[in-house]
């Protein structure tokens, strides 16, 4: 395997370690305070971390392409949690 590749492999799973971190850190928070956002933002890690662990197994450019799609729907969790966050408290 060129050294590229080793290069990439490695900081796909030092990404896919961050993002579960982050996961576990808002898990712990939502169990203390019940709060949906904290939730949501645990989910989205989540799934971010499963995305980008199975974005460094995959080399077919057509499943790269739904693994984008997955992304963008943890990002659209992440604003979601934010809008409802706001809007709970303006009401």
């Amino acid at each position: 395997m060129p050294m590229r590749e080793l290069v990439i492999q490695f900081m796909l799973g030092a990404i896919v370690a961050c993002c579960a971190v982050a996961a576990t850190f808002f898990l712990r928070f939502w169990r203390k305070t019940r709060d949906r956002l904290f939730g949501l933002f645990s989910l989205a890690f989540g799934v971010l971390a499963m995305n980008w662990a199975a974005l460094a197994f995959t080399r077919t450019d057509e499943i790269r392409t739904w693994l984008y799609a997955v992304r963008l729907v943890a990002f659209l969790v992440i604003l979601y949690a934010i809008i409802d966050k706001n809007r709970a408290r303006a009401g």
